[in-house]
């Protein structure tokens, strides 16, 4: 079993990337939160579970120890497979995951494409009990007190970036002093454009 790797990044697109390990590239499949913190061409290190089927063997790589348990945790819970948790991953950091789960929040776990109503009560069931390191006003205010305008993110989502992707940049444009809605969405969508700003 691989548990960990280390190397550079020699490619990396919106939920994957291959990681150069002495000249072996390995495709890993990366949340969104962690695709944004890495860059092509830096070296990184990957905390990595491998799974195994009939017909394929995929990786999956993560930047924390709390998100590779995070997805193992998901991965338990009835009817969700690695596509799933790595969507969950990807919309929302752990802190804010935990919380809801913890919180018994159907609401923000639906925000998620493919989880409905009756999958992320079935999260809640099964991994409420499971979690208990759970910093619950962490949760509620990682994403900081900028909330974006319904209409920047509606757009930006409409444009095929992720739920995490978009409130990411807006808040990133928010921060850099800009109050119109025009100009943040303009920035948001440079940041996102920018293969150094979002890989």
């Amino acid at each position: 079993m691989i548990g960990m790797l280390r190397g550079t990044v020699w490619t990396a697109e919106a939920d994957r990337l291959v990681l150069d390990v002495g000249g072996v590239g390995y495709l890993l499949h990366v949340p969104v939160s962690s695709m944004v913190k890495i860059r092509q061409g830096e070296e990184t290190v990957l905390h990595t579970h491998l799974i195994m089927r009939e017909d394929d063997l995929s990786l999956y790589g993560f930047l924390t120890r709390d998100e590779k348990e995070l997805f193992l945790q998901l991965l338990s819970v009835t009817g969700i497979g690695p596509k799933a948790a790595l969507s969950i991953l990807s919309a929302f950091s752990v802190s804010k995951i935990k919380t809801a789960i913890v919180c018994e929040d159907v609401s923000q776990l639906t925000e998620v494409p493919g989880i409905g109503g009756k999958t992320a009560k079935r999260i809640i069931l099964e991994l409420k009990e499971k979690i208990k390191d759970v910093d619950i006003k962490a949760g509620t205010e990682d994403l900081g007190s900028f909330i974006p305008a319904n209409d920047t993110l509606e757009t930006l989502l409409a444009l095929g970036f992720s739920r995490y992707e978009a409130r990411d940049a807006l808040t990133r444009a928010e921060k850099r002093g800009l109050s119109s809605m025009e100009d943040q969405l303009k920035e948001a969508l440079r940041l996102l454009a920018g293969p150094s700003e979002h890989m």
